[in-house]
């Protein structure tokens, strides 16, 4: 049976997203990203086209690696200004009844006892549809703003966030019983004591010895998403992730992002083949082939050589202001995002990328595919993917706000429908129920679910 395509939108609380100059277009909304109806009609866009989540990405700090300095990323709107992303849930959730949420949340610079109580109010107010994207920063100036010299090395990074997870784990899973919560009135009992728990946690990065401030949850643990494609990323995703996010120029990157993901799942003891994998992805269409293509080479006009490569710069943390634009790249080991380079020089291995052809192919919708065509083009490349690929779905960035987004729900989901490969109604209950079907719960075998409190 071939698989149902899910999707995601892909989305910043900030002007200039994956696709950097195209906030320009006349057409385009992304400037009213502080107007709260902004993020309301895309909730409610979403939700119509019957999409998984929201999936909304974050930084804790600008893109200053191009020429040293700040200057290009304000000037050509690169994530920055910047607002929370956590702020926008309650506004979408209230718009909305299914439509889930994937916040981006780095968990290098918060104390996970804060960020708990956080997660857990947010899992409230939506009635079980919050998901974490789990992310440890790459951004030295995230960490200077934080009060440290540089961020932690790319694998220490993964240590703490080891530790991390294991306590929020016990403050979500494990500080409160079920029957905790009695609110009996007439005794004048909200809380049994015998039923919430300090979790003792004492750890190398942190010292945890209370309970949890919130009483649990719809799902107590949010929905997991994790996007590392590195090694020891990787290795994370194995033990944590329910979900995962790739991005990838070309089938072959992204069918080996996938294979080794699967594969880490497996060997860690889960379910690899359960394990759904969202590729990054940009669908521009139109009611005809032509007027896609035209819509296409419109957008491109207003890409942002300069801006690209102030983004490109900060996810490798490589200066490309100091590399001539038709100087090849090369796979540059690096401290931040070590897979950037390396999925451009891993697609194809009979071409050499310059620094032009890096810069222009992300200016428009980032390190995925663009797909153009009409709704039965696109729909054709989207089976294509996701059947060569073994992925599940797609993390839809937007070239123009909303007209990406709408496009895709009056045009690509009806065409997939009529297909049988999307579906056509939501389920009921949380969004890790309406995704495996299994109830609100992290599984039983779950690591989260495995940790254990002072008795």
């Amino acid at each position: 049976m071939r698989k149902t395509i899910r999707f995601n939108a892909f989305q910043m609380n900030t002007v200039g997203h994956q696709s950097p100059g195209l906030w320009t277009h006349a057409r385009d909304t992304s400037h009213r990203y502080t107007d709260p109806s902004h993020w309301t009609e895309l909730a409610r866009l979403l939700e119509a086209g019957r999409f998984d989540a929201i999936f909304l990405a974050d930084v804790l700090g600008v893109y200053d690696v191009y020429q040293g300095g700040l200057d290009a990323a304000l000037r050509h709107g690169v994530q920055v200004p910047l607002n929370d992303p956590l702020a926008l849930v309650p506004l979408m959730a209230q718009a909305t009844t299914h439509l889930g949420f994937g916040v981006t949340c780095a968990l290098t610079y918060e104390h996970p006892y804060a960020f708990a109580r956080r997660i857990s109010t947010l899992d409230h107010l939506t009635r079980g549809r919050i998901g974490w994207n789990i992310v440890t920063g790459y951004l030295d100036s995230a960490a200077r703003n934080l009060g440290l010299e540089q961020q932690l090395g790319h694998d220490e990074r993964y240590d703490l966030a080891d530790e991390y997870l294991d306590v929020v784990y016990k403050l979500w899973e494990k500080s409160w019983d079920d029957d905790a919560v009695v609110n009996d009135k007439a005794r004048g009992i909200y809380a049994d004591p015998a039923r919430v728990h300090p979790i003792g946690h004492v750890g190398r990065h942190y010292k945890v010895p209370g309970i949890h401030l919130c009483e649990p949850s719809p799902q107590r643990t949010p929905l997991l998403y994790q996007a590392g494609t590195s090694k020891r990323g990787t290795a994370f995703a194995a033990r944590h992730a329910e979900c995962t996010f790739v991005s990838g120029p070309s089938k072959a990157v992204v069918r080996h992002y996938a294979d080794g993901l699967r594969g880490a799942v497996r060997a860690a003891g889960r379910d690899g083949d359960a394990l759904p994998i969202y590729a990054q992805a940009l669908i521009v269409t139109g009611a005809t082939a032509a007027e896609a293509q035209a819509k296409y080479e419109d957008y491109r006009r207003h890409i942002d050589i300069e801006a690209a490569l102030v983004l490109l710069s900060g996810w490798t943390g490589v200066d490309f202001s100091r590399i001539p634009l038709d100087a090849t790249i090369d796979y540059i080991e690096s401290a931040a995002g070590r897979s950037a380079l390396a999925s451009f020089s891993e697609a194809d291995p009979t071409r050499t990328w310059t620094v032009r052809e890096a810069a222009e192919y992300i200016g428009i919708g980032g390190r995925g595919p663009v797909l153009v065509g009409d709704a039965a083009q696109v729909a054709d490349q989207l089976e294509e993917w996701l059947d060569e690929t073994g992925i599940d779905g797609f993390n839809l960035a937007f070239a123009v706000a909303h007209d990406s987004m709408r496009d895709v729900v009056d045009l690509i989901v009806p065409e997939l429908q009529r297909r049988g490969r999307y579906r056509k109604e939501y389920g009921d209950g949380a969004l890790r129920h309406q995704l495996f079907g299994q109830g609100p719960r992290l599984p039983a075998d779950h690591p989260g679910r495995q940790v254990n409190i002072p008795a």
